[in-house]
């Protein structure tokens, strides 16, 4: 799927599957660019999930920045209230794609949010700071924080720049606080300690981020 929309139980819908389903209220649109990812999360649904053919997230091949704006167009946004980068992988590896679907959603429907799903290490990834890429076009950021202290993150992540990625994740969070009203990091309870999440709460605090503790999904 390209573009779909999240139902209780952790079910993926395609967006028009999605209002026959439950065709009232506004809903997220989920636009899902890649299945390369930079981490190889140990809790990562990639691992565990079980998708129908027809509802998987699992891309053939990856889509042009055309055949995602032809989804786009097909959409009722009457009932979007969010349009958020995700899917699979990691958004950040096609940025330039990324960028100019920012551009086109916000030039075509500006007054709906928009958020980037992220692991935060797009700048690992291509060498340089990003974050003024996304200025004027992107509302939230969240980013994946998921330890307090770059060994357990390393250890949870295998991340593939290794111990530097804890470092870089951080800094492109900070980077991002200069060009994007909303910059959030995110852990996920059970399996993260009562005591990690409060570290983790610290380290927000004193680079003045916003921590959000997300609910496990294991299936």
């Amino acid at each position: 799927m390209l573009v779909y929309a999240t139902h209780k139980g952790g079910k993926y819908f395609p967006f028009e599957e999605s209002l026959k389903i439950e065709p009232t209220g506004l809903r997220g649109l989920y636009i899902n660019l890649t299945n390369r990812c930079n981490c190889d999360c140990i809790f990562c649904l990639r691992q565990k999930k079980e998708m129908l053919p027809e509802f998987s997230l699992w891309l053939e091949k990856e889509p042009t920045v055309d055949e995602i704006k032809n989804e786009l167009d097909r959409v009722n946004f009457d009932f979007v209230k969010e349009i958020v980068f995700c899917g699979f992988g990691e958004p950040t590896l096609r940025l330039p794609e990324l960028i100019e679907l920012l551009h086109y959603v916000k030039k075509n429907h500006p007054d709906i949010p928009t958020r980037l799903n992220t692991n935060g290490l797009g700048e690992s990834a291509h060498g340089k700071n990003i974050s003024s890429e996304f200025s004027g076009i992107l509302d939230t950021v969240s980013i994946s924080l998921n330890a307090d202290n770059a060994e357990k993150y390393l250890k949870l992540t295998r991340a593939e720049y290794g111990l530097k990625s804890y470092e870089s994740m951080l800094t492109f969070a900070e980077h991002m606080k200069d060009f994007i009203p909303n910059v959030i990091l995110t852990i996920v309870d059970k399996v993260t300690s009562p005591e990690e999440i409060e570290n983790c709460r610290k380290i927000c605090e004193k680079r003045n981020l916003t921590l959000r503790v997300r609910p496990y999904e294991n299936s």
